[in-house]
C-alpha cells in the first residue's frame, strides 16, 4: 500500500505513535489509508452541510475495510464574491485547492481519495488535483439547491441579481425586492440552476469521475445524498484493489464524453475554462476547436434556467445525466466503452430512460441542433471567445452596435446604474483576463442589471461570465487586453459585429487601423502587485489554455 511509507517499518515507529495520539488503532494502520477531502465551510451554501457528506462516506470507508482520514479544503462562493475584489479570488483559487491536495496527498501517504466539492472552482480543483496525482480517486458532491418559490414560480439566485437591475430601474420597489432575496434560495446546495456548479458536477458524472446522481440529486433529499456518499466511500477500497486511477478515467474519449453531455444539456460557459485545465492534469490537450466541432454536432436537449425555467430538481426527476447520455449515444455522439468508476458508460446508461420528456427533449425533436456552447472568432478574438449560445435570445444571435468601452467592471456598473447604457449599445468590458484581472472576474452584476433593467445590448469581455448569466454575453475573450489582444485598441463608437451562428466576432476595423492602434498602446499597470494574485498574474496562462499555472 502508498500509505506503509508513514506506517511501517521501525523508521516509522513515531509516525505510527502520532497517529496513536488521534486514537487510530494498529488495526487502523493495516488498513488502507482513504483521504476524505473535505471542503466544507459555513460561507458558502453549497458546502454548509459538507460535514454530513464526509461522515456517510466515512461511513461506507470503513464498512468496505479501509481507514479514513478527512483534512480540508479552501472554497470561495462565486455569489457572495461577486462584484468586488473578493471575485478576483474565485477563479485563483483552484490552484489552491489542487496544489493543497496535492500536498496533504503526498505529505501523508494516502492510498486513496474520497473528494467532496460542491461548488464553482472547487469542484474542478479537486479534479485537478485527482489527475495530478493519480491515485484512487473519486468524487461525491453535495448536490443541487431546491429551486425557490416566488409568486407560484420557481426561481433561484440569478432571478435575485436581475431582481436589482429590476429595482435599479424603478420596476420594483424595495419590499418586493426583499421578498424576492428571501425566497429564492431555501436550502443548502450548490445555485438550483444549470450554473457553473451544477453544469461541473454533471461533467464529473460525464467524466466518469462519480456515480450516477453526483451532478442531479439534490441536497434536501438527505436520503439519498447519504447512500450516495456511503456507496461513494465503499467504491474508493475497490478502485484501490483493482488499482484503477483517475488518468484511467480520465481519457481523451472521457473529456468527449463530458463536452459531448455540456452542448446537450447547455451547461456554464466556464466549463471551457475547467475542463482543458483537468485535462492538462491529465497531460491532453482541449482546444477551443473542439468545443465547436462537438457543439456543431450535438442537440441542445435540456432547456435549464438560465436559459430556461427547469431547475436540477427537474432534471433529476427526468432521469438525470445517465438519461442524457442515453438518449445522445443514440446518434452516436457518446463513447460507451469509455470507462468510468463503476465500469463502462454502456453498463451505467443501459437501463437510463427520460422519465419527463418536457425536460429532456428527444435527439429527433431538441431544442436546436446544435449545442449550448459557441466558440467565436474574428478581428476581435483571433485567440476565440465563449458565448453560452443556449442562453442568447433568438433576436441577439446577429447583432452589431456601437463599442461602450470600460476598463474594469466596476466602471461598467457606474454606468449601468447611472443610466449611461442604450439599447443597442455593445458593452466592452476589458482589462479583467487572467492576468489583467488579475483572476478573470465574472461579470454577473452587470449583465444581470441590464436583462433586469430590460436593455437590449451585448457584453464583451475578456473576463468571464457566470453560469448564472442569461443574453448575448461574450466572454474569454483573447488575446486579453493586457496582452496587447484587439479588445484592448478598441475606442468608444467603434462598430463591433457579433453572428454567433456564424461563429464570428468581428469589430469594423482595417487591419491597418489596428497596427496603428496596436503601435500607439501601453500597457498599464498591474493593478495588484503584492500577494497571491500579483504571483498568480504572473504564472497564469490564456484562457483557451484553462487558465491554468505554468
Amino acid at each position: 500500500m502508498r500509505s506503509d511509507i508513514v506506517k511501517q517499518g521501525s523508521t516509522r515507529a513515531a509516525h505510527r505513535s502520532l497517529f496513536y495520539a488521534m486514537g487510530y488503532t494498529p488495526d487502523d494502520l493495516k488498513k488502507p489509508l482513504i483521504g476524505i477531502v473535505n471542503s466544507f465551510n459555513e460561507i458558502i451554501p453549497g458546502h454548509f452541510h459538507l460535514r454530513d457528506i464526509a461522515d456517510a462516506v466515512k461511513l461506507g470507508v470503513t464498512a468496505a475495510g479501509g481507514t479514513a482520514a478527512e483534512f480540508p479544503t479552501i472554497g470561495v462562493c462565486d455569489g457572495i464574491a461577486m462584484g468586488h475584489i473578493g471575485m478576483k479570488f474565485s477563479l485563483a483559487s483552484r490552484e489552491i485547492i489542487a496544489d493543497s491536495v496535492e500536498a496533504m496527498t503526498l505529505a501523508h501517504g494516502f492510498d486513496g481519495l474520497v473528494m467532496i466539492p460542491n461548488c464553482d472552482k472547487i469542484v474542478p480543483g479537486m479534479l485537478m488535483a485527482a489527475a495530478r496525482l493519480n491515485i484512487p480517486a473519486v468524487v461525491v458532491s453535495g448536490g443541487p439547491m431546491l429551486a425557490g418559490r416566488y409568486r407560484g414560480k420557481d426561481i433561484g439566485v440569478s432571478q435575485v441579481f436581475e431582481a436589482a437591475g429590476l429595482y435599479e430601474a424603478g420596476k420594483i420597489d424595495a419590499a418586493e425586492l426583499e421578498l424576492i432575496e428571501k425566497n429564492a434560495c431555501p436550502g443548502c446546495g450548490s445555485c438550483s440552476g444549470l450554473f457553473t456548479a451544477n453544469s461541473m458536477n454533471c461533467l464529473t458524472e460525464a467524466l466518469g469521475m462519480a456515480l450516477s446522481g453526483n451532478g442531479t440529486i439534490p441536497a434536501a433529499n438527505f436520503g439519498a445524498r447519504r447512500m450516495l456518499a456511503k456507496r461513494t466511500g465503499e467504491l474508493i477500497l475497490e478502485l484501490i484493489r483493482r488499482d484503477i486511477k483517475p488518468r484511467d478515467i480520465m481519457t481523451q474519449k472521457a473529456f468527449a464524453n463530458a463536452i459531448t453531455v455540456d452542448m446537450g444539456i447547455g451547461g456554464s460557459s466556464n466549463t471551457a475554462l475547467h475542463l482543458p485545465a483537468i485535462a492538462y492534469e491529465a497531460g491532453i490537450e482541449l482546444p477551443l476547436e473542439l468545443f465547436d466541432a462537438i457543439s456543431a454536432k450535438t442537440p441542445y436537449i435540456t432547456k435549464m434556467s438560465p436559459g430556461g425555467s427547469h431547475h436540477l430538481q427537474d432534471l433529476n426527476e427526468a432521469g438525470g445525466i445517465p438519461a442524457v447520455m442515453k438518449e445522445l449515444s443514440k446518434l452516436n455522439l457518446i463513447h460507451t466503452d469509455a470507462l468510468t468508476v463503476t465500469g463502462a458508460v454502456a453498463d451505467r446508461i443501459q437501463h437510463a430512460a427520460i422519465e419527463r420528456p418536457d425536460v429532456i427533449r428527444s435527439v429527433e425533436e431538441p431544442y436546436r441542433l446544435t449545442g449550448g456552447i459557441a466558440i467565436l472568432k474574428g478581428n476581435l478574438a483571433p485567440d476565440g471567445a465563449v458565448v453560452k449560445e443556449s442562453a442568447v435570445a433568438e433576436d441577439m444571435l446577429v447583432f452589431n452596435g456601437a463599442a461602450r468601452v470600460f476598463d474594469s467592471e466596476d466602471d461598467a456598473i457606474e454606468a449601468i446604474q447611472g443610466k449611461r447604457i442604450q439599447d443597442g449599445d455593445v458593452v466592452v468590458i476589458r482589462y479583467e483576463g487572467p492576468q489583467g484581472g488579475p483572476g478573470m472576474r465574472e461579470m454577473l452584476n452587470p449583465t444581470s442589471m441590464i436583462t433586469g433593467m430590460g436593455l437590449k445590448v451585448a457584453l464583451l469581455t475578456d473576463g468571464r461570465f457566470s453560469g448564472a448569466t442569461r443574453g448575448a454575453c461574450i466572454g474569454h475573450i483573447g488575446p486579453e487586453a493586457m496582452l496587447g489582444g484587439p479588445v484592448g485598441l478598441v475606442k468608444d463608437g467603434d462598430r463591433i459585429f457579433i453572428d454567433i451562428p456564424g461563429r464570428s466576432l468581428h469589430v469594423d476595423l482595417s487591419d491597418s487601423e489596428l497596427a496603428a492602434r496596436k503601435a500607439s498602446w501601453v500597457k498599464p499597470a498591474a493593478k495588484i502587485t503584492a500577494g497571491y494574485l500579483a504571483r498568480y498574474a504572473k504564472l497564469v496562462t490564456a484562457a483557451k489554455n484553462g487558465a491554468v499555472l505554468k
